[in-house]
């Protein structure tokens, strides 16, 4: 009963974060829905505490899970191998996540480039992202996969991958587009 539960909440939750920041930022690249009447800094600042909350969620709710839907994934892996992977898989997604986020500058990981216009990142940049087109989310999830493994839930590998396939689909209809629009009205974009 309680793995049915803290899986609705943690889909309701990773629904949430996808779609209810998605719309958030859309509507603010499109309308400044934010910043239109408390100006660029302050728009931010309403934005980050909501946008917080719900990733604040959405990560309490996976490990929730997890840990509620421990020792589910059977015997296929012995413990000890199950625990080392897991753990390197942890230190390898929050290590890939945090060079991406080094290298994309202060205010990336709540999106203030929405906000309050920088200057864009070079197309090649450095880091992470001279290896891989998308390292937050991409190799920078495998420590959810990690999580999920050292718990031994199977249902956290699931969600795992639901919650991947979720951020990757906010990426392609939210941030790229985003990304691009800011690209093509740089001085030195071709056309």
């Amino acid at each position: 009963m309680w793995a049915g539960v803290v899986l609705g909440y943690h889909l309701a939750s990773r629904l949430a974060y996808v779609i209810g920041i998605g719309v958030a930022l859309s509507r603010q690249h499109r309308h400044r829905i934010f910043t239109r009447t408390s100006g660029e800094a302050e728009g931010f600042r309403r934005f980050r505490r909501r946008a917080a909350f719900l990733l604040n969620n959405d990560a309490v709710s996976f490990v929730l899970l997890s840990l509620v839907t421990r020792n589910t994934l059977g015997p296929t892996l012995s413990v000890p191998v199950r625990v080392a992977l897991g753990l390197v898989m942890i230190i390898l997604g929050i290590g890939v996540k945090y060079w991406a986020a080094l290298r994309l500058g202060p205010g990336a990981y709540y999106w203030e480039n929405f906000f309050i216009p920088k200057p864009i990142v070079p197309l090649d940049p450095p880091g992470p992202y001279r290896y891989l087109r998308n390292p937050m989310y991409t190799v920078g999830y495998l420590h959810a996969y990690g999580f999920a493994l050292l718990c031994g839930s199977w249902l956290g590998l699931v969600a795992a991958a639901f919650d991947q396939t979720a951020i990757l689909i906010f990426h392609n209809r939210v941030e790229k587009p985003h990304f691009l629009a800011l690209m093509s009205d740089r001085p030195d974009a071709t056309s």
